[in-house]
C-alpha cells in the first residue's frame, strides 16, 4: 500500500533524496572537471524533483531554477493554486569544489489561500533545504527550534563571491563580523542552526533562491522580510526577489535600521 506522504513530509523527503543523488554524482565522478560536474549536477537532481512531483503532485505546478524560460513565464503558474519552488542545486559553484559543504537541495511549496482568487498573493507553506554534504535536512515537517541570542558581535552570513558593498557598512554601523559562504541555503540554514545570527543579501537572487529556506526559517521563528522591511512574496510573475534579510527576530529592528542607514550614507 501505497502511503500519500503530506506535503511537509513530502518536502523533506525530496529533497534529501535528491542530496543523496547529488552525493552520489559527486563521489563517481569525481573534481577532475568542474564544469562537468556542475551541469550533471544540475541537471540530474532537476530530472529527479520534476519526475517525482509529476509522479506524486500531478496537479501542481513546478518552478525550477533549472526549468525553461517558458515554464518560468508560463501564465498557467500565474493562476496555479499550488506551485512547488525549487532550486535543485543552490550552490553550484561549491558543489563542483573538493571539500566544500556549502552547497544545498531546495524543495517549498507556495499555495493560494481558499479565499483568493486568481493573481492575489499566497503563501509559503511547506519547505526543506538539504545540504547533503552536512547530513543535515531541515523542513517545516520538524520545525527546527531557533537558537537564542548571544552577546558579543551579531555575525552575518554573507555571498562568497558577491557580497554587497552596502553589507561592510551595515557591518560597521552595528558591530557585526561578517562570514562569507557559499549557498544562499546554507546562509539561511546558518541562521536557524545558531552558526550565525543573520543573513543579508542584496541583487542577483530569484524566488527558488530563498523560498525553501524562508519556509524553514519562518517556521522556527525567525525574521524574513526585503531588506527596506516589507513582506517577501512569491509566485510573481517576474521571479527576481533581488534582496533578503533573514535573522533572529529580536535583532531584525537593529538591522533593519542599520541598513536604512547604511543606504542614507551611499
Amino acid at each position: 500500500m501505497v502511503t500519500i506522504r503530506d506535503d511537509h513530509a513530502l518536502a523533506r523527503d525530496l529533497a534529501a533524496e535528491a542530496g543523496e543523488r547529488l552525493l552520489a554524482l559527486r563521489a563517481g565522478q569525481g573534481f577532475g572537471d568542474p564544469t562537468a560536474l556542475r551541469q550533471a549536477g544540475d541537471r540530474e537532481s532537476h530530472v529527479h524533483l520534476m519526475e517525482s512531483l509529476s509522479r506524486l503532485r500531478p496537479s501542481d505546478y513546478v518552478l525550477s531554477e533549472e526549468g525553461t524560460r517558458e515554464e518560468r513565464l508560463s501564465p498557467r503558474r500565474r493562476v496555479a493554486d499550488r506551485v512547488w519552488i525549487i532550486d535543485p542545486l543552490d550552490g553550484t559553484r561549491e558543489f563542483g569544489e573538493a571539500g566544500r559543504a556549502d552547497w544545498a537541495v531546495h524543495v517549498a511549496l507556495w499555495q493560494r489561500g481558499a479565499a483568493q482568487s486568481a493573481g492575489a498573493q499566497g503563501e509559503l507553506v511547506a519547505g526543506a533545504v538539504a545540504l547533503p554534504a552536512q547530513g543535515v535536512t531541515l523542513s517545516t515537517a520538524e520545525p527546527s527550534e531557533l537558537p537564542r541570542s548571544r552577546p558579543g558581535r551579531i555575525r552575518i552570513a554573507v555571498s562568497r563571491t558577491r557580497p554587497p558593498e552596502f553589507v561592510k557598512k551595515l557591518a560597521y554601523l552595528v558591530g557585526a563580523d561578517l562570514v562569507p559562504m557559499g549557498s544562499a541555503g546554507a546562509k539561511i540554514v546558518a541562521v536557524v542552526t545558531g552558526e550565525v545570527e543573520a543573513y543579508v543579501h542584496s541583487g542577483g537572487q530569484y524566488e527558488w533562491d530563498s523560498a525553501a529556506p524562508v519556509a524553514v526559517a519562518r517556521a522556527a521563528g525567525a525574521h524574513t522580510s526585503r531588506i527596506d522591511g516589507s513582506p517577501l512574496v512569491y509566485n510573481q510573475e517576474n521571479p527576481s526577489l533581488p534582496d533578503i534579510l533573514v535573522s533572529l527576530p529580536d535583532l531584525a529592528p537593529t538591522l533593519l535600521a542599520g541598513i536604512r542607514d547604511a543606504h542614507r550614507q551611499g
